[in-house]
């Protein structure tokens, strides 16, 4: 399961409202038990912009604002969660199964 994140919020100093989301959405996946088991993990990162109004019908204060509250206003507007989250699954599907490798034979 992803899990996504507010890092940081940018606001207006006179009325607190939100500007810029700062987002992280994250997964992780091990495979196999034990001494054999390894992680794989991939993540994105990015901002949601907002135009704030104070007199707005529904505008909510600073203090009221909750991370689940601004995810939610991201993936209403900026955010494709589910273009980032399988992003993020090809990230670890490309770990699990490479394509290309690097190194010398020596």
């Amino acid at each position: 399961m992803t899990t996504w994140t507010i890092g940081t919020l940018e606001r207006n100093v006179a009325d607190g409202g939100v500007v810029v989301a700062h987002w992280r959405a994250s997964k992780s996946v091990t495979v196999g038990e034990g001494d054999d088991a390894v992680a794989y993990s991939g993540s994105s990162y990015g901002t949601c912009g907002f135009t704030p109004d104070a007199d707005a019908e529904g505008f909510i204060a600073f203090a009221d604002l909750t991370e689940s509250g601004v995810l939610d206003w991201c993936y209403d507007g900026e955010i494709d969660k589910d273009a980032i989250e399988a992003a993020i699954d090809a990230q670890i599907e490309a770990q699990q199964n490479p394509v290309s490798a690097s190194g010398v034979p020596w």
